[in-house]
Order: structure tokens, then sequence, then C-alpha cells
């Protein structure tokens, strides 16, 4: 089955956690995960994002940088944050990349994964 992957430009950890949420605090402007900034307050997830990704169809995955490049060594070059679909096959394509989230605002976001999502699903089998 189909699976969105939505990965953080920022690593794993609980001390990686609180100097990122400090420096979205302190210095905002350069902060380098525009799907953090986004997604997220200071320390909890925003509830509109939250609720809308349970009205999503597919699967979704959270991921950091660190996760990624061990899980998919082969994306490690991509620029992030980014947001991917992943099929049964192992065929990982980018559905929402680092250039596009410079430009997008929380409604836009979720605006463009939702269009998005709706292109990318296989028909249904009857």
């Amino acid at each position: 089955m189909m699976q969105l992957l939505f990965v953080y430009n920022a690593n794993s950890g609980a001390g990686h956690a609180l100097l990122d949420a400090l420096h979205k605090l302190l210095s905002p402007a350069t902060y380098s995960c525009t799907l953090c900034s986004l997604t997220y307050g200071a320390t909890r997830m925003r509830p509109e994002w939250k609720a809308f990704l349970q009205t999503l169809p597919l699967p979704v995955v959270f991921l950091y940088r660190d996760q990624l490049v061990d899980l998919y060594p082969h994306l490690a070059a991509l620029p992030l944050p980014a947001v991917f679909t992943d099929d049964t096959t192992g065929t990982v394509a980018p559905l929402v990349t680092a250039a596009e989230f410079r430009h997008l605002d929380l409604s836009g976001l979720m605006a463009l994964v939702q269009a998005r999502v709706a292109g990318a699903r296989p028909p249904a089998t009857p």
C-alpha cells in the first residue's frame, strides 16, 4: 500500500528537539525546517495539521533527516524538508519538494498535499 513520507530537515532525538524548539523561538527566520515551522508550534503539533492528517486516505510516516538516510540512503542527497510517496514496490517519489516548501503557509501545504495525493493514488479496484 502506498504511504506518505514527511521528512523533516532536522535530526531525531530529544536533544535535537530542544535545540530546534529554541532555534524556532529565538531566530525563526534562520530555522531550516519549514515543515517543522509550519506544522508545529513551540512544542506541539498544530491542531489543524493534526486534524488534516487524519483526513488523508494514505498512511502517514514522519521521518527525520538522519532516519531518512538510514532507511532510504538513495534519497540522502535530496534537499529537505520534503514529502514523498512510497509504494509497495519500493518506489519513492517526491510529492512536495524543499523548494516548494519555501512558498507555502500551512493552509497552502495542506491544499497541495491533498491535491497531489488525489492525483497520486491508484484507482480503486472493484
